[in-house]
């Protein structure tokens, strides 16, 4: 049965302005030299990362623009968990969401976009542990409930599991999130359903018609 959330619906928010925070060393001297070395030697993983993607996408014939069929995946997906949100999202120079499912424009709830910078949401915990990662309550840990993504949008529950190819290299993630907390005693059940989402979208990606 489909969870049915009886909170206050959710109204757009605007979200709230980023500030860079100061950095010790990076002005001038050895101290500023060593900063910017250790920017660039974090940079360089994340590049190679990126081009293996791309790599990989372009041999497998997968666009990365939006897909009816990613599209299909993510609201079944969301349905199955009943989650308000579902997404498939590769990691390009941004999260890409080329699978997304969404309340309609006038439910009341937030409605989001096809991209999302690296730095928000939960999906880049799950690509750098290669694991499905469960939050029945973002506000149970404070590791997680600090983001940008709890206040603009107002999500309390998340589950999100990798896209791994068989060669190691993970594409992106599936996700579903809501605004409204789950029990715990669902959460391994809310998982299952989003790690086999995530092989059916390898399951469709390898046999991809521009293979």
């Amino acid at each position: 049965m489909s969870y049915q959330p009886n909170g206050p619906r959710l109204v757009p928010q605007t979200a709230p302005p980023t500030q860079s925070l100061p950095q010790r060393g990076v002005r001038g001297g050895a101290h500023g030299r060593s900063a910017i070395a250790g920017a660039a030697a974090t940079q360089a993983p994340h590049a190679t990362a990126l081009a293996q993607r791309y790599e990989l996408l372009q041999r497998l014939g997968v666009s990365t623009a939006a897909s009816q069929d990613f599209d299909d995946m993510a609201r079944a997906m969301a349905e199955q968990t009943g989650f308000l949100y579902g997404f498939v999202n590769l990691f390009l120079e941004e999260q890409t969401f080329v699978g997304l499912h969404q309340p309609p424009p006038d439910s009341g709830y937030v409605i989001v976009g096809r991209t999302m910078s690296h730095d928000r949401g939960w999906c880049p915990e799950v690509v750098a542990r290669k694991k499905a990662l469960p939050l029945h309550d973002v506000h149970a840990s404070p590791r997680f409930s600090g983001n940008h993504v709890v206040d603009a949008v107002g999500i309390r529950s998340y589950f999100g599991a990798p896209l791994i190819h068989h060669s190691g290299t993970v594409l992106g993630t599936v996700c579903v999130i809501d605004p409204e907390k789950r029990p715990l005693h669902e959460a391994r059940r809310l998982r299952d359903i989003v790690i086999r989402a995530g092989a059916q979208v390898m399951d469709h990606i390898a046999t991809a018609p521009g293979r």
